[in-house]
């Protein structure tokens, strides 16, 4: 299969029923047409962080299945698989094989080695405070090898993630093996994880390092693209970083859709939505949800201060079960700029609120990427969240077949079926063509998307304020029962 212009599913290998044959399955039986493509979180063995710690990209987890699901999964709709361009498991047999031999592993250069990266009397508590950290110390871990000296690995993430050190050839080799084996198994877009982490250079702040970061991802690109791929690079920050990369050709996330979508819902004003659909670039994934939290940072100057604070508060006000608390250290959240929830959950369980913002992202500039739990429109999981005390498991339920095919019942998940399958099947959402955005009132939105000769058109008005819409293509009433 390769690369389409429809609706891509985020899902884990074991999240609609327990492994990969379930998943293609239930994807076949009950999504039908509304789904394109498959975002496959990480299903390489892994020692931490639901899959984003590899240990081995050769290999797909056995409790998933094997490369042949992978394949009979790409067979019928695209792939995305997960890159973590940034570190590799302490597990992996490179690690093991630099802590056995140290300079004499043919993998000593692929750790960024802290000691070796800092001049003499450096790093002072100055280098460390300008770094752009996860953590509150320094991003290092000790490593302690065979002969019993030890010596420091620059780590960003958790302790099973090392970091890898991308100006040395073994670690672009190491890219390059990767990419290649990912592509000859069913592979169309790789998702640069934590790409933005992976330059580090003195004097910096060690995060999306211009203009390093553009030789890495141009060169990564190019091995994509000879491979047969493309990348998605992704990143959570300030949307003029997303802007860059969008101007540079890549594809990119709309992080900011989320936030913007839940202002509008609250408030029922429409007209900062409409700046940000005007403002957005074609060639992008929208989201409202993800494995993550939903992101704040990624909205900052898109709303103002005072708006982000209304939409925060409301959500935490109007959301169900949504709590302060599942965002806090105290369910162990690596990112205090994004809330934890399901996005049916965050709009407080209400079914028309729900389906006027995934209408709002299926006419929005680029390709909807709805995650598992957003498909099926699934409350908040508290007992999974408990149970774990982990916060972003409070939006990553494990559904059972079973429950699928209750779930897929509901009114409201049939009408999502029935919306994506109609933005998958018109010809207005071509890329190549374009967007119109009209504002008659301060509650009231229609957006129109024509394709690249306008010869058809498709046009969602929606009324925020009473939660009416009605959607027309080339003038005719489309219906969604």
């Amino acid at each position: 299969m390769t690369f389409q212009n429809k609706t891509m599913l985020i899902t884990y290998s074991d999240s609609l029923g327990s492994n990969l044959k379930d998943l293609k399955a239930n994807i076949d039986q009950h999504f039908g047409k509304a789904i394109g493509g498959v975002h496959l979180l990480p299903f390489f063995p892994s020692t931490g962080d639901r899959g984003f710690a590899p240990v081995d990209y050769g290999q797909v987890d056995p409790a998933f299945g094997d490369w042949d699901d992978v394949k009979a999964l790409g067979d019928k709709y695209y792939l995305m698989f997960d890159f973590m361009i940034n570190h590799i498991s302490r597990q992996s047999t490179y690690y093991k094989d630099f802590q056995a031999k140290k300079d004499a592993s043919a993998y000593a250069d692929l750790f960024l080695r802290w000691e070796k990266f800092w001049p003499s009397g450096r790093p002072t508590q100055a280098d460390i405070d300008l770094i752009y950290k996860r953590k509150d110390k320094a991003p290092m871990q000790e490593i302690t090898f065979a002969d019993g000296s030890t010596e420091h690995l620059w780590n960003t993430f958790g302790e099973e993630q090392i970091d890898l050190d991308v100006t040395k050839q073994v670690t672009m080799d190491f890219i390059k093996d990767t990419i290649e084996n990912l592509v000859a198994n069913g592979c169309d877009l790789i998702r640069l994880d934590a790409f933005a982490y992976a330059i580090k250079k003195l004097d910096t702040n060690d995060f999306f390092v211009e203009p390093e970061i553009w030789d890495l991802l141009d060169r990564v690109q190019a091995i994509a693209q000879e491979a047969g791929a493309d990348i998605l690079p992704e990143i959570h920050e300030h949307y003029t970083i997303p802007f860059k990369l969008a101007d540079h050709g890549y594809f990119v996330y709309d992080f900011a859709l989320p936030m913007v979508t839940l202002h509008s819902l609250f408030s029922g004003k429409t007209h900062q939505l409409a700046k940000w659909l005007k403002m957005s670039p074609m060639k992008q994934f929208t989201t409202l949800d993800t494995h993550d939290g939903i992101g704040v940072v990624d909205v900052k100057d898109i709303l103002t201060d005072e708006e982000i604070d209304f939409t925060s508060n409301e959500l935490y006000k109007v959301g169900a079960n949504v709590k302060r608390k599942y965002s806090s250290a105290e369910y162990n959240n690596l990112d205090i700029y994004q809330i934890n929830t399901t996005y049916y959950s965050a709009l407080g369980d209400d079914d028309k609120k729900y389906f006027l913002a995934r209408l709002i992202q299926a006419f929005a500039p680029g390709i909807p990427q709805v995650y598992y739990v957003g498909l099926l429109a699934g409350k908040n999981d508290l007992e999974l969240l408990e149970n774990t005390k982990e916060g972003r498991n409070i939006n990553r339920h494990y559904y059972t077949n079973e429950e699928i095919g209750r779930e897929v019942q509901r009114p409201l998940v049939q009408k999502l079926l029935q919306l994506f399958t109609f933005r998958n099947e018109s010809e207005a959402f071509d890329l190549d063509g374009g967007i119109e955005v009209a504002t008659p009132d301060a509650n009231t939105i229609i957006i129109t998307r024509y394709n690249a000769d306008k010869s058809v058109t498709a046009e969602a008005n929606i009324n925020l304020l009473d939660l009416r819409f009605s959607v027309f293509e080339n003038d005719r009433p489309v219906h969604f029962e």
